[in-house]
């Protein structure tokens, strides 16, 4: 009987290690959850090593637009406006009630807004297209400290499209936006973007990358580069010309996106890779040296 009381100890305790583990990857990994719509591993990513400490590092847009003018009401009524936010970070959080990584980071946004109160001002902007009731209910269950509203396809328009959930803008004290996130995200990245932005200490490195449509979809055409796509068998003339058909050129695969768009937003997505590389080989082809009787 004490051998069988002994390894039930033993079992208790390592299922405790195991939960606890299991715990400690969900707040400091910085990858989205598996099953999300779209993968969000792009250059523009903020990353971290154990979220926090040396070897951290996130990553801010080198010449930033502002953040896209909009004003609504929220679920209370009260108004929402892009122009009251100066001299505070923001973050602008697309969500649904329906979706389950939405859901599971509510409670880490709760706790951020809290402690940077003043500070900081996020923004639940609702896809839910069914009864605003279900809605707020779920705001009032969920104890939501921050002003939620419904987004409308024209607002989601201003930000170039929304493409998965839950997908967040970070907007900095001038107003201007410097990251988007898609997907879960750890909220020791979070943390740290936004004592970043507020010139708080911070113990990780800030790099600046220019935006090619990592954070406004539109801004593809800017990119010289494309995830996936090989175009060293162009010449610069070519090159130029095939970035030019793939940000005219619509991806098949539904998103509604052109193939340039589709690459940076998706980098696994096998149809936008397949045409864009088929595109391609037919520019390489006229390279072929003519062949002379």
């Amino acid at each position: 009987m004490k051998k069988i009381a002994i390894v039930a100890v033993v079992l208790i305790a390592v299922g405790v290690l195991v939960v606890l583990g299991l715990r400690d990857i969900r707040h400091f990994g910085s990858s989205p959850s598996p099953g999300l719509p779209f993968s969000s591993a792009t250059p523009a990513d903020s990353a971290t090593n154990g979220g926090s400490g040396d070897g951290a590092l996130i990553k801010f847009v080198k010449n930033p637009l502002p953040v896209p003018a909009f004003k609504l009401k929220d679920l209370d009524g009260n108004t929402i406006s892009s122009s009251d936010w100066r001299g505070k970070v923001v973050l602008l959080n697309f969500w649904a009630t329906w979706c389950p990584p939405c859901r599971e980071e509510i409670p880490d946004l709760i706790r951020l807004q809290q402690k940077y109160q003043g500070k900081l001002q996020i923004i639940g902007l609702s896809d839910d297209t069914g009864p605003v009731e279900h809605v707020k209910s779920f705001v009032r269950e969920a104890k939501i400290n921050y002003p939620v509203a419904i987004a409308s396809p024209e607002l989601q328009a201003k930000f170039g499209g929304i493409m998965g959930l839950p997908t967040s803008f970070v907007v900095d004290t001038e107003g201007k936006v410097v990251q988007k996130h898609i997907g879960l995200r750890s909220p020791a990245l979070y943390d740290m973007e936004i004592r970043a932005l507020l010139n708080l200490p911070v113990n990780a490195k800030v790099e600046t990358f220019t935006d090619n449509g990592q954070v406004f979809l539109p801004n593809a055409t800017n990119a010289t580069e494309l995830p996936g796509v090989d175009f060293s068998r162009l010449t610069p003339q070519q090159k130029k010309a095939a970035l030019r058909q793939l940000n005219e050129s619509k991806c098949t695969c539904s998103c509604g996106l052109t193939l340039a768009q589709c690459r940076i937003n998706d980098s696994t997505c096998e149809m936008s890779a397949r045409l864009a590389g088929q595109l391609v080989s037919t520019m390489a082809s006229k390279n072929r040296p003519d062949e002379n009787p």
